[in-house]
């Protein structure tokens, strides 16, 4: 392909000038995330001065990338690990004084910030693996103190407990041997059976608040229904009233009144998201936000108790996070931060929602991006192509910026994402539709797929490569030795090569989880499951892998463990089969530090340049900052 001028990884993939904006509960302050001295931090600034901004925290080791003020308006939390082995501790920084505390000075153990309100200010409930480390006790944590009084001993092995505003246990969840789950209600020291999940209804069924009053209780449900509905149920009498819903989709989102907690708005995502109006009074403020940004996605993510003041993000396939602070007495929007500016001043692509039926006749959703400089829907000549797989796999591909589709399709290739069966929003037949079909049904909608954009003459069939993380890593595996011919080269990141070997070694606070895991791949303790996962695992098939391949992965990976990429490394290696295989020692589940990250796009850019023959920016000093270790097959990045 001809050299033009590329977008620079770093403005991609680098640090973001800022996102993640919250507002103090009276409104008077902003925090954010944004770099300081390279490492992602919370910034502070009066809400009506956001440029005087100043870094609340000043932290030197792992990014920062989610933080919440205490209901009180005190302090600033936050949660982060420090080698990506999700050994998280909660932290809290004071807005006077700067002062960071870590409030779970506990080595080795999970600490997860479970709860806060208004009701009890100055608390927080934190839960704590420390006594077992397959489940989390509940603690109450004085913020200013950082004294624990225990809450609740989970000796009854729940695998999530519910608290209302007055940070009492009101409900609870369990497993089921089927997969599915039980559901306890939990007053005072009595807690008593309520109701029983089935499989899928236990991956689309969870209560989500109280009311002020802790009388009612917002549930998403799908149970007796096709689509999951946000619902309020009667603690006391049992009645349930639906309040948003649609035929097709889940519904996904919510926004709730910050201090009465009353449904305001409900959100579905189809090809393009939608908001469904619960509160009259939010409709206008809704019609303005989407006037203001004509073709945005938005959310609320931040609101003043007193509702009069918002922080929307919005985004756009050509326009990556803009935060707007919105004035609902004034109907005024006023941008407050982007997170990508440098980003405009180069062309973005534009990325178009495509439904085609599977094999079997399902729906398939699916996201397609072509260069910016093609016009058309369709290409003059079929473009090499990149098949992006979305991890989870219970997740889904949306609409909207994707810094991994701009990049890909900025180096001349088309990018396509596939919400195959088992993604969530589609309803339950959808996700039931992928129940131990892993390297089977689930692996023919993405041929399915792949098959249409050669009919369609966007994908140049000799020239398509196969990429993704985590569940996306495992489907790369699975092109690699099920389907050889299709892909001429696959990149799997933190994925997985062995069901049983993961299903095995899961971490253990996932216990409550693992009846669903084996429901779902396939029962480790069976012969019968034994085989099944056997044979829909990469690492028996090494023999089949024929084209090229880039394997990435973090040393301290819990939730898919580095030995899942180091067997199949050693398989081929025994083999004489060519593979090239990176290892993060100071990752995990994904490259979270910024020249880690940078260094993983850099070599699979360069993989993909050579397989694929699109653009390629030089490494220059794109590797320089990155502890990645290369444990097999370096000389495919020497300079020609």
């Amino acid at each position: 392909m001809t050299t033009r001028i590329l977008i620079p990884r770093k403005l991609l993939f680098g640090n973001a000038d800022a996102f993640g904006g919250r507002l103090s509960p009276d409104g008077q302050w902003l925090t954010w995330i944004a770099p300081f001295e390279g490492v992602l931090n919370i910034w502070i600034a009066p809400t009506d001065q956001p440029h005087a901004g100043e870094p609340l925290t000043r932290t030197k080791g792992r990014p920062i990338g989610w933080q919440e003020w205490t209901a009180d308006g005190r302090f600033v939390m936050f949660v982060n690990d420090e080698t990506g082995d999700e050994n998280d501790h909660v932290f809290i920084v004071d807005p006077q004084t700067k002062e960071l505390r870590d409030l779970t000075p506990i080595a080795g153990v999970n600490a997860e910030l479970r709860m806060w309100s208004r009701q009890v200010p100055g608390k927080i409930v934190i839960g704590l693996n420390d006594r077992d480390p397959r489940w989390h006790d509940l603690y109450i944590v004085d913020a200013a103190t950082g004294k624990r009084e225990l809450l609740w001993l989970n000796t009854q092995e729940f695998g999530g407990i519910g608290l209302d505003w007055q940070l009492r246990p009101r409900h609870a969840r369990s497993s089921s041997p089927g997969g599915g789950a039980k559901l306890w209600r939990i007053d005072g020291d009595e807690v008593t059976h309520w109701k029983d999940l089935d499989y899928v209804d236990n991956l689309l069924t969870w209560p989500i608040l109280f009311d002020s009053d802790n009388r009612r209780l917002l549930m998403q449900t799908c149970i007796d229904r096709e689509t999951a509905v946000f619902a309020w149920l009667d603690w006391q009498s049992g009645e349930e009233t639906v309040v948003a819903e649609h035929p097709r989709f889940d519904v996904r989102n919510v926004l709730v009144h910050p201090t009465t907690f009353d449904l305001e708005a409900a959100s579905i995502a189809g090809a393009r998201q939608d908001w469904l109006y619960v509160a009259p009074q939010v409709r206008t403020d809704f019609e303005t936000i989407q006037s203001s940004l004509p073709g945005f996605e938005f959310n609320i993510v931040g609101q003043s108790d007193d509702n009069r003041t918002w922080i929307v993000d919005a985004h756009r396939a050509e326009q990556a996070l803009t935060t707007f602070l919105y004035d609902r007495d004034k109907a005024n929007m006023t941008e407050l931060f982007r997170a990508r500016p440098a980003l405009d001043a180069h062309r973005l692509a534009p990325m178009r929602p495509v439904e085609v039926k599977s094999r079997d006749g399902l729906d398939l959703l699916s996201y397609l991006t072509l260069p910016a400089s093609i016009a058309n829907e369709r290409p003059d000549v079929p473009l090499p192509m990149v098949l992006v797989v979305h991890g989870g796999p219970w997740s889904r591909d949306l609409y909207g910026y994707r810094g991994d589709h701009q990049w890909l399709a900025d180096r001349g290739y088309a990018v396509l994402s596939v919400n195959y069966r088992g993604s969530m929003g589609f309803g339950k037949s959808f996700i039931a539709a992928g129940e131990k079909q892993h390297a089977a049904k689930m692996h023919d909608d993405l041929i399915d797929m792949v098959d249409w954009a050669i009919r369609e003459g966007i994908a140049d069939k000799s020239k398509i490569a196969i990429f993704g993380g985590s569940y996306g890593g495992y489907a790369s595996f699975v092109g690699a030795t099920f389907t050889p011919d299709v892909f001429c080269c696959s990149v799997p990141v933190v994925g997985i090569t062995n069901l049983q070997t993961l299903l095995e070694s899961m971490p253990p606070y996932w216990s409550g989880f693992a009846d669903f895991m084996y429901r779902s791949y396939g029962d480790p303790r069976t012969e019968e499951g034994r085989a099944l996962l056997a044979e829909r695992s990469p690492i028996h098939k090494v023999d089949c892998i024929k084209k090229p391949m880039l394997i990435f992965h973090g040393e301290n990976d819990v939730r898919c463990k580095v030995a899942e990429s180091d067997t199949i490394v050693s398989a081929m290696q025994a083999k004489g089969i060519p593979v090239t295989y990176v290892v993060y020692p100071d990752e995990g589940h994904g490259f979270a530090k910024p020249g880690n990250r940078i260094a993983y796009i850099a070599m699979a850019e360069a993989f993909f340049a050579k397989h694929l023959g699109g653009n390629c920016e030089p490494f220059g000093t794109d590797l320089d900052e990155s502890t990645h270790e290369i444990r097999a097959g370096a000389e495919i990045f020497d300079e020609p």
